[in-house]
């Protein structure tokens, strides 16, 4: 009971918004809330979780049939802007150039977040490179670096390689020692394989990996990162976990957010109602990520007389 009340709160606020947003957005779509066919583009780096999530939300909803498309940040950006894509899941926020453009388009963006996420790096097992500070990462990008290590990605229009490109102000990544390989499974791989490598994902590839590439999670090292701007900790290293990214002691931490640009009560408006339910947290939860709102937990307590 408390999970439908949970997502029939979601279920109205989105309504509300959406209705007083309908404005020259007609894409001749059928699709209702938990029905019917609408296309989505999903930031292929944070796959296992909008995976499980989809999962759930198919399996509740049997006449609802999304249709998933996996893509680049960049690929991504490009679809919603030029209107291609009007429903996204991402791992970064859109800026106020992108909102004013949709906005004027009379696509207003309905944006919410969902889940926090750890850029994580990994090296292989007989690696001794176990600990980095943020400055020694940063200065692994440097086009004057003496390190022979070869920094691996999982495509170059990546939101990961985004990411750091945005938190160390890096620009020209010319390197010859930067790769990019298919995707986040290839990355971890390719680091199994090789001690001089070290790789680039979402903490979400580590937690639970699927048959096909979890005999290389067992080759792999996860890195702890010292951040220097932890006052009381700045001497700590720390690895990602949902404790050391509540604490914020982690600090390549991003954020995960809905984009609904679609401007109705449609199927898009029904998954992001779901995704910030109470189930759909509990999901991320279990996940291994941190949920953007710790779900409740009931407890009951027996009085003895």
């Amino acid at each position: 009971m408390k999970i439908k009340g949970s997502i029939s709160i979601v279920i109205l606020f989105y309504i509300g918004f959406v209705s007083c947003n309908q404005n020259k957005t007609d894409d001749n779509s059928t699709d209702q809330f938990t029905s019917g066919t609408y296309s989505f583009v999903f930031d292929e780096s944070i796959s296992p979780i909008l995976d499980q999530e989809m999962y759930v939300f198919k399996s509740l909803y049997t006449q609802a049939k999304p249709n998933v498309n996996y893509q680049p940040e960049n690929k991504i950006l490009d679809l919603v802007l030029n209107n291609k894509a009007r429903f996204a899941v991402m791992s970064r926020d859109l800026d106020k150039s992108e909102v004013k453009l949709l906005t004027n388009r009379g696509l207003p963006p309905k944006i919410g977040k969902v889940a926090y996420d750890a850029i994580t790096l990994i090296v292989g097992r007989n690696n001794r490179d176990t600990i980095m500070s943020l400055a020694q990462i940063k200065n692994l990008f440097n086009s004057d670096t003496k390190s022979t290590k070869n920094l691996v990605f999982d495509n170059p229009n990546s939101s990961v390689l985004n990411y750091l490109k945005n938190s160390f102000s890096l620009k020209n990544l010319n390197q010859k020692n930067i790769y990019a390989v298919k995707n986040s499974k290839e990355v971890i791989k390719y680091v199994a394989e090789h001690d001089d490598a070290i790789g680039f994902i979402s903490y979400s590839w580590l937690i639970e990996p699927d048959s096909d590439y979890v005999n290389a999670t067992k080759n792999i090292k996860i890195v702890g990162i010292r951040n220097e701007n932890l006052k009381d900790k700045a001497t700590d290293y720390f690895k990602p976990s949902q404790s050391t990214l509540a604490l914020k002691q982690y600090p390549l931490i991003r954020s995960v957010y809905i984009i609904d640009c679609t401007g109705r009560v449609g199927l898009g408006t029904g998954f992001a109602a779901f995704l910030q339910s109470e189930r759909g947290q509990k999901i991320v939860l279990r996940s291994g990520l941190l949920p953007d709102s710790m779900p409740t937990r009931e407890i009951s307590i027996k009085k003895e007389l």
